[in-house]
């Protein structure tokens, strides 16, 4: 193995003479949003107690024949009397080399494991930005993005059997 290559194993076979290798590139703030647009008032009210609602984006996309982005967004959003006291998204990106992979085990790769490196990183700048705002800093639980990704092909996989079928009888 070359100097500076990282192999992972994984569930998927690797082809004859094509050895996997799994590693990252680089991690990256893509984009950051932040408002508050009840300030100052808000600061004003020792009684408020907000609901919070987190949602959760990921996307992968082919960068090149073993390189690829996996996008995940976080969207953190606070209410109180139904009125939005915060807003916060956060979008981290991550290139990873995947190479050597069958196409089920890459997908899982970038639906599951993927998003998981990036996390820890999304995570944090999630906390420092609601704390930056003025809040009580938001520390978001972890994801099991495993279970995600199964959930996400079940529901993919219902579809495409739900589908009509399109050749004629």
């Amino acid at each position: 193995m070359a100097e500076g290559e990282n192999t992972a194993a994984g569930n998927g076979q690797a082809t004859e003479g094509n050895e996997q290798q799994f590693f990252v590139q680089k991690i990256y703030l893509k984009d950051l949003s932040f408002e508050s647009p009840q300030a100052p008032d808000i600061f004003t009210h020792d009684d408020w107690k907000p609901e919070v609602s987190v949602q959760v984006g990921n996307n992968a996309t082919r960068l090149s024949d073993a390189a690829f982005e996996t996008e995940l967004t976080i969207t953190v959003t606070a209410t109180h009397a139904e009125k939005t006291i915060y807003l916060a998204e956060v979008q981290y990106g991550g290139v990873f080399t995947i190479k050597g992979f069958d196409d089920d085990t890459r997908r899982q790769l970038l639906g599951a494991y993927c998003p998981t490196q990036i996390f820890p990183y999304i995570r944090e700048t999630v906390g420092d930005l609601v704390m930056k705002g003025g809040f009580p800093q938001m520390v978001l639980q972890p994801i099991n993005f495993e279970a995600l990704y199964i959930q996400h092909e079940q529901q993919r996989a219902a579809q495409t059997d739900d589908a009509p079928d399109a050749r004629p009888n």
